[in-house]
């Protein structure tokens, strides 16, 4: 096209003009077709509440946030993630194994672990908490009455056998002797779990520990007793233990027992 001709192209303007679109943005979102015709206010300015409504939509706001914000927490100290990341620790401290499976790779395995295991508390938490109150049928206090059960029965079903942790923080406040799981408060029962979990995987580590002392033990002796004192033994003993820990199926033996210890009492 000439340069003198491309002046004469009309250019439509863009001006909106008065009057195409309804008052509010509700109505302009209502006559553009293909677009809800209703779509959800999120109001973040801070004013004074209205009526008592607000007042409570913005505590339970409040408490949906203070939870996530603890989930971490939960995660780690109310599940089995606890006793299965100590222990996945314990196994590479135990073959001398500095970097090698990195601890991000440790943590994963973990999680999923706990994922494994504590799925049907999740799923009872789930059909008995969450979904019952997006649905409406329950606030958010009945919600955590709700889902507090769940986690009250996997932490004392661990503990059943071995109740002396809840005995112990049951004598430090001064309750009675607890007849059922009931009469064993939260704040009682929570500490009570952790403090189980670390011994048992404690007690867990010191069988883990066991044959890999006895394999440094020989070698540092031979050593010695062949002149080697500038050789690490370390550098010897651990391809022996990395070698036994495959012949058994290390990784497997582990793994199976872990879930069976929880399995057992949660079935």
């Amino acid at each position: 096209m000439p340069a003198d001709t491309a002046t004469e192209v009309p250019i439509p303007l863009a001006t909106p003009r008065i009057g195409d679109f309804p008052a509010g943005a509700a109505g302009a979102t209502s006559a553009l077709p293909g677009l809800p015709s209703a779509i959800p206010l999120v109001d973040l300015s801070v004013r004074s509440p209205q009526n008592g409504r607000e007042v409570a939509f913005s505590l339970q706001l409040l408490l949906i946030l203070t939870v996530l914000s603890l989930a971490p927490s939960i995660i780690i100290l109310l599940t089995s993630f606890l006793r299965i990341s100590i222990v996945l620790d314990f196994v590479k401290r135990a073959l001398s194994l500095q970097q090698v499976p990195p601890a991000q790779v440790l943590m994963g395995v973990a999680f999923f672990l706990t994922l494994f295991i504590m799925w049907p508390t999740f799923s009872q938490v789930y059909e008995k908490a969450v979904r019952p109150m997006m649905d409406g049928q329950m606030n958010v206090e009945q919600a955590y009455r709700e889902a507090e059960k769940p986690f009250r029965l996997f932490m004392y079903s661990q503990m059943k056998d071995n109740p002396e942790n809840i005995r112990l923080f049951m004598n430090m406040r001064g309750l009675a002797k607890p007849a059922s799981l009931a009469d064993v408060p939260t704040y009682v029962l929570i500490p009570a779990f952790i403090l189980n979990e670390l011994t048992v995987a404690f007690k867990i580590g010191i069988l883990l520990f066991i044959p890999f002392i006895i394999i440094d033990m020989v070698v540092a002796s031979t050593l010695m007793s062949m002149g080697m004192i500038m050789l690490p033994p370390v550098m010897i003993s651990t391809p022996f233990k990395l070698i036994l820990f495959v012949l058994v199926d290390g990784w497997g033996l582990i793994t199976r027992q872990l879930i069976e210890s929880y399995m057992r009492y949660t079935s």
